[in-house]
């Protein structure tokens, strides 16, 4: 007999899953990258167009009008701080004009410190002056006289025959550091109420006067002042009083500025109206 067939033990391996399909997965590869291509190919159109034309001229005059209009419009809504100094001591400034002996007008300025109506000067200004005439900030007149004398300090206080209806007392306020900025406001060589800027170049200095004594204690600033000046304020930022300007460096004995002021401290002139002395 022939022996019976045996069958495999094992039937044929059928064809994987992963085989059959193959051709499926590669087209899924193909599209993928063809999808991202296309992204790709958007993404850099999409930047090209976005990048800006370079500017033109026009646009550059136009960002420049632009730029000058809001620093003009910042500049209007600040005023300087010597603006706001000026329009704020204005009320309170006094000229005062004096006949001398000798027949000499002379000019000087004073400051409203409180509300009495007292009025601080230098002494210098009106102190062998056979008549006193104040002219108010409201154009107003009036003649004074002297309640108070402080040589030590170049101080006068002087007091009107009559006051204007409103007085505006300045707002005084303590010393001012070396380089801080300061505005001398007077009567330079007759230019009424006028004012200039600077900083204090030194504290506590002494200076010789003409009638042969000493002042001590004294603001130095730079602020341009000359004969019309003495015993008008120094002012700080804010408009407030630092001090009464006295004089000025002489060297070569001409009466003009040098570059060199000199005011004593509001502390100490403002004990000669009443005020706390320091």
């Amino acid at each position: 007999m022939r022996p019976a067939e045996v069958e495999p033990a094992t039937d044929p391996q059928p064809e994987t899953p992963q085989r059959a399909r193959s051709p499926w997965r590669r087209a899924q590869v193909i599209g993928a990258a063809g999808a991202l291509l296309v992204v790709l190919l958007g993404a850099l159109v999409w930047r090209v167009s976005t990048i800006p034309d370079p500017p033109t001229a026009a646009d550059v005059d136009r960002a420049v009008a632009a730029q000058l209009e809001r620093a003009r419009q910042e500049e209007a809504a600040t005023p300087p701080a010597a603006a706001r100094a000026y329009r704020t001591i204005t009320p309170s400034l006094v000229t005062v004009t004096t006949d001398q002996p000798n027949a000499q007008e002379t000019l000087g300025t004073g400051v409203v410190v409180n509300a009495a109506g007292a009025i601080l000067t230098a002494l210098h200004v009106v102190e062998h002056a056979s008549t006193i005439r104040l002219t108010f900030a409201d154009g107003s007149t009036a003649g004074a006289q002297i309640v108070n004398r402080r040589p030590d300090q170049d101080i006068a206080v002087l007091l009107a025959d009559r006051t204007p209806g409103v007085l505006v007392p300045a707002v005084l306020a303590g010393p001012p550091a070396v380089g801080a900025d300061v505005f001398a406001v007077g009567n330079p060589l007759g230019l009424r109420s006028s004012i200039s800027a600077g900083v204090v170049s030194g504290i506590d200095r002494s200076i010789a006067t003409a009638a042969g004594g000493r002042l001590n204690g004294l603001i130095q600033f730079d602020a341009a002042v000359n004969p019309g000046n003495s015993g008008g304020p120094l002012l700080n930022r804010a408009g407030q009083v630092v001090g009464i300007v006295t004089g000025l460096a002489n060297p070569a004995g001409q009466q003009f500025f040098t570059g060199i002021g000199f005011a004593v401290p509001i502390a100490t002139a403002g004990g000669a109206a009443g005020g706390p002395q320091q």
